[in-house]
This record gives C-alpha cells, sequence and structure tokens, in this order.
C-alpha cells in the first residue's frame, strides 16, 4: 500500500460524505486515465499473478497473442499457457513457470489468417509489491518491421553482385552470337554465289548444315538467357522462426534411400539445442538437397558406386550463431575449382549449368548468413553454414 493510500485509509472515517464521495470520484478517475493509457500502448501488456494467472491484459496483447478464443474469457482461472494456440509460445509460458522464471525474453514468429509472418519480441520481468515479486509482467513487441528491413537490407546488398553475374552472362552470349554471325554469312555468301552463277541454289544438305548450326546456337542463347533470369530473380523468402535441427533430420530421413541405393551412408551429428533460426523450409530444404546432391556426384565420381562413400551432416551453436556442416569423402576440388566454386555459371559437370551453387550462396545470404567451402583433391569437401541466432534487445539476467 502506498504512503498516500495509508493516509486515506487512516482519515477515511473522519471525511464528510460529500469528501469521501468526491475522493472516491478522484481515484476513479485515476484509474480510469491509467487504463485508457496501457489501453492505448502499441506494447503489448499482461500482468499475471504468482500462479501465472491472468490479471490484467491490454488490447495489443491481446492482438499480438494468438489466443484459442476471442475475446477472452472474463474471470478466467486458466493458466496462461493454455490459452494461447500457439505450442512454442505455449511452451514458453509453461517454461517460465516451471522453472520460476522472474526474467527471460524470447522472439518467435506466428503466420496469420491472412498468410502474413508476424514476429514479436516476448519479455517476461517481475511483478513487485513492497519490494516482494508478486507476479509477472510480460511485454509483446511487434517487431515485424524491424525484421522486414533488415531482410530488405540483404536483397539491396546482394544486388551488388549483379554486375559480375551481367559480366559472366555477356561473356557467355558472346560465343553463341559470332557463330550465329559468321554461319548466317557463309548462308549470304553461297546464296549470292549461286544466283550470280547458274541461279540454282546450293544443296539441301549444305544449307542445312548451317541452318543448324544457327538453331543450335539459337537454343545455347536461350538457354543462357533462361539461367540469367533465374539467377537474378530476387528470392521470395517467407522467413520464420524454426528449428533447423528437425529440418536437417528430415531431409536427411528424405534423401537417405538415393543414398543408400548408391552405397552412401549419411552419418547424422546433431547437437542438443533447441535454437530457432530466421529460415525459410523451402529455400533451407534447396539449400541441404543442393550441396547433398554435389556431394553424391563427387562421392561416385570417386567410388563408381561402391560402398565406402560418407555424406556427414553436423550441426553446433557457437555463442550467437549456429554452424551447420556438410562433409563428404568423395573426390574434392582443386584450387582453380575452390576460387570458383560460388561464380556463376562455373561448372565442373557435363551437364551441369554452374547456377546450382551460386543459388544456395543467395538463399544463405538471404538467411543474413554465410558459406564457406574447404576441400583437398581425393579427400572430399566441407560446406560450412553459419547462420545467425536471433538476438533480443537486451541480455536478461535471472533474477534470484
Amino acid at each position: 500500500m502506498t504512503n498516500f493510500n495509508k493516509s486515506v485509509a487512516q482519515k477515511l472515517s473522519k471525511l464528510s460524505e460529500s469528501q469521501a464521495q468526491k475522493l472516491f470520484f478522484s481515484i476513479a478517475s485515476e484509474r480510469d486515465t491509467l487504463s485508457s493509457i496501457i489501453e492505448s500502448l502499441s506494447l503489448g501488456l499482461i500482468i499475471l499473478n504468482k500462479n501465472f494467472k491472468l490479471l490484467l491484459i491490454n488490447k495489443a496483447a491481446e492482438r499480438l497473442i494468438p489466443f484459442k478464443l476471442r475475446p477472452l474469457p472474463k474471470n478466467d482461472s486458466s493458466n496462461l499457457w493454455d490459452l494461447v494456440g500457439d505450442s512454442e509460445i505455449s511452451a514458453f509460458f509453461r517454461t517460465c513457470f516451471d522453472k520460476k522464471k522472474s526474467s527471460a525474453g524470447e522472439e518467435f514468429s506466428v503466420q496469420t489468417g491472412d498468410g502474413r509472418i508476424l514476429f514479436m519480441q516476448i519479455t517476461l520481468s517481475p511483478l513487485l509489491k513492497d519490494g516482494e515479486l508478486d507476479g509477472s509482467i510480460i511485454s509483446v513487441r511487434d517487431i515485424t518491421e524491424q525484421r522486414n528491413q533488415e531482410i530488405l537490407l540483404h536483397r539491396m546488398e546482394s544486388l551488388a553482385g549483379l554486375t559480375n553475374l551481367a559480366a559472366s552472362v555477356a561473356h557467355e552470349i558472346k560465343n553463341p552470337l559470332g557463330a550465329i554471325s559468321i554461319h548466317i554469312q557463309l548462308l549470304q555468301k553461297a546464296v549470292k554465289k549461286a544466283r550470280e552463277g547458274d541461279g540454282l541454289l546450293p544443296q539441301e544438305k549444305f544449307l542445312e548444315k548451317y541452318i543448324d548450326v544457327v538453331n543450335d546456337e539459337i537454343s545455347n542463347l536461350n538457354k543462357i538467357v533462361m539461367d540469367f533470369l533465374f539467377a537474378v530473380r530476387p528470392i521470395s523468402a517467407n522467413l520464420e522462426l524454426l528449428q533447423p535441427n528437425p529440418l536437417l533430420k528430415k531431409f536427411a530421413e528424405f534423401f537417405a534411400p538415393e543414398f543408400a541405393g548408391k552405397n552412401v551412408e549419411i552419418k547424422l551429428d546433431l547437437c542438443d539445442d533447441s535454437t530457432r533460426l530466421l529460415l525459410d523450409q523451402k529455400l533451407f530444404r534447396e539449400v541441404v538437397a543442393n550441396l547433398a546432391q554435389n556431394a553424391l556426384f563427387a562421392i561416385n565420381d570417386k567410388f563408381g558406386g561402391k560402398a565406402g562413400g560418407i555424406l556427414e551432416i553436423h550441426s553446433a551453436k557457437k555463442d550467437d550463431k549456429f554452424v551447420i556442416l556438410i562433409k563428404d569423402n568423395g573426390g574434392g576440388m582443386s584450387e582453380k575449382t575452390l576460387s570458383r566454386v560460388f561464380e556463376p555459371y562455373y561448372t565442373t559437370k557435363a551437364s551441369g549449368t554452374g547456377l546450382g551453387l551460386t543459388m544456395v550462396y543467395k538463399i544463405v545470404k538471404e538467411f543474413s548468413g554465410d558459406i564457406q567451402v574447404e576441400s583437398r583433391e581425393g579427400e572430399g569437401s566441407a560446406f560450412i553454414i553459419t547462420l545467425p541466432v536471433p538476438q533480443t534487445d537486451k541480455r536478461l539476467l535471472e533474477a534470484k
């Protein structure tokens, strides 16, 4: 009880009826003002008692938190985690209660009814009364715009690499155009010579030979342009906070039959960590699938389908980074190939486009991460993907 309230309580019996009524209306007005301020905040606020039961919640919190029922039932005796529809947020609240945490913070992502991804930061703080812990205050902040701005910034940075890509395409287009030009000139000379002589056109096979070359080069040009459009097309990433380890395990189980059919063993060594990263599940699968298929190609090239091939997938958390290692014991790469491995159109495969690892690089950058490769000829290759672990604005300390 505040000093003001104690003073009022002591003098209440001495007040006249009109004075008591005036005091009551004054207190009620202040309470209404305070309630209006809380309801008007863009920051979501939830007040809980010691048993994690709801005492007060403002409109912002009701809008941000995916509750099972809307509107929330009045005077409900349920625990907070039982009211929440999202399993991860519910588990966070339950863990805070079970472990008697008074301070904690974490980021979450939820999908709205219209398909948008909403990012929020949820922070738990102690509610004190007369210096003693009397409950908890939960603040919920919408950080969607902040996350989207970060994503946009990374996309703009990736555009800087288009200059090199455009130069590569110009070089690739130059050769087919030269071949087309030469063969069209040969056709023109042959037709001109025939008209100046006996007036008969050259033999059919003679013409078809040049026309076939022109058509082949036009097809090559078309493929180059289509690959270029594929390479420069902006990545439409639908980022969510997802746990990478269950996804890696799921992907490995999907690839296992194909690898087993070619005598390649898949070894998983995933850390015991429930860290969630900003990922797009489909794009993340594309990264792992591309690296796995490259590894399978390198292993087959070395072992020829015989036993001995191994693909390893490791994960580990180091400080504020999550590291994924995808390693094979295939034929490895030369220093020249290693230095150009992420360049567009560079490939050592007879039927490769040279864009697979370029896309892997783009996707990892879209995740605000980094990718490196280590390789030695005859010993295999290892791709190291480093992804940032989302951090809250404050590093909260557990209160004793």
